[in-house]
């Protein structure tokens, strides 16, 4: 018990924490940026989200797709695709006692590949600048991954 209570005190574990806090508050953000464009843009989901005072006929126009919406609401679903196994990965990663540096690492190349995803994702850069940003975050996780799988199997 003292050992996991010295991993979580241990500099890569608030490393791990503060890395982690910043992607979850940054795919947090996309929900309400896609408020903002759905509300720019009259573009709503349901019925009962278009604003009242309007004829049905009017509101029911506002029920579409628009392509800016739909782009804020890939990316961040391409975020809760990629945060979520990075915090959990990465939480399992920071308990297996990683160097500083190689944690650090780990964590900024993440955090800053899913910063240039969402930026080239919404100007939108053509490809593969989308593509190379969300593989960095890709194998990173998977990096982190195959530390947690290779030291749990010489344990």
């Amino acid at each position: 018990m003292a050992e996991v209570v010295h991993m979580i005190d241990s500099e890569v574990f608030m490393a791990f924490s503060t890395y982690a806090t910043i992607v979850i508050l940054k795919m947090m953000l996309m929900g309400p940026m896609t408020s903002y464009f759905r509300l720019t843009r009259k573009v709503f989901a349901n019925m009962e989200d278009t604003p009242l005072g309007g004829s049905a006929e009017d509101r029911k126009k506002m029920i579409r797709v628009d392509p800016d919406v739909e782009r804020v609401r890939r990316c961040h679903q391409n975020d809760l695709e990629n945060v979520i196994p990075f915090v959990v990965v990465g939480l399992l990663y920071a308990l297996t006692g990683p160097d500083l540096s190689s944690a650090l690492l780990h964590f900024r190349l993440f955090v800053g590949s899913r910063f240039i995803h969402t930026v080239v994702y919404m100007m939108p850069l053509p490809q593969p600048s989308r593509a190379l940003a969300w593989m960095v975050g890709m194998v990173t996780t998977f990096s982190m991954a195959y530390r947690v799988l290779t030291t749990a199997l010489f344990l």
